[in-house]
């Protein structure tokens, strides 16, 4: 059974988890009914953060023109980008190898932005039941799930959860952070 986050809560994945080498990150959505008459096409982006706080290159910002880490083992891994959000469970997924993940990066930052959000007049105010879910991959059980439950009327880019290292091992946080501006303003933050 998934242990269910709230906002700002943070775990031990070693203790929910032990032994947890590989997982999947899913991240949905929905788009409510009142939307704005134009397709919605959200995308998924991860920022693989130093110490300092910023991405160790252009290389560790990954997304859909860049699915997989520079490192040799490609120890994270966007595996697409779902266009229209239709459909049940994940809408966008990244894997994740914690072992091999390199000893610069201290933590991973999964992220989602609205294409296009000003041009369409769009927002996360029109788009419910996002969240995002940690499955262990040798299992396949749902360890840890992140329900956003607030109305981001004015927000075009979420930092929906982080997974980082502390004293040896992972820790996932449930952020659940609105920003304006969209991907350019997640860029402002994480880039050097």
């Amino acid at each position: 059974m998934a242990i269910s986050l709230t906002k700002g809560q943070r775990v031990s994945l070693e203790k929910v988890a032990p032994g947890l080498e590989a997982v999947l990150v899913g991240l949905g959505w929905d788009i409510n009914k009142t939307d704005s008459g134009t397709d919605f096409d959200l995308d998924a982006s991860i920022f693989m953060l130093g110490s300092d706080e910023k991405i160790v290159s252009e290389k560790h910002f990954i997304f859909y023109n860049n699915p997989k880490s520079p490192d040799q083992s490609a120890s994270v891994e966007y595996m697409g980008d779902n266009r229209t959000g239709a459909g049940e469970g994940d809408d966008e997924v990244i894997l994740v190898n914690l072992t091999k993940v390199p000893n610069d990066v201290q933590k991973l930052v999964f992220t989602v932005t609205i294409y296009e959000a000003d041009q369409r007049s769009q927002n996360f105010g029109q788009v419910d039941n996002a969240y995002v879910r940690l499955v262990d991959v040798k299992t396949k059980n749902e360890v840890l799930r992140y329900d956003l439950a607030e109305d981001y009327s004015i927000e075009t880019a979420l930092v929906m959860a982080e997974l980082y290292r502390k004293d040896g091992t992972w820790r996932m946080s449930a952020i659940g952070s609105g920003y304006q501006g969209g991907l350019q303003a997640l860029l402002n933050r994480y880039q050097r």
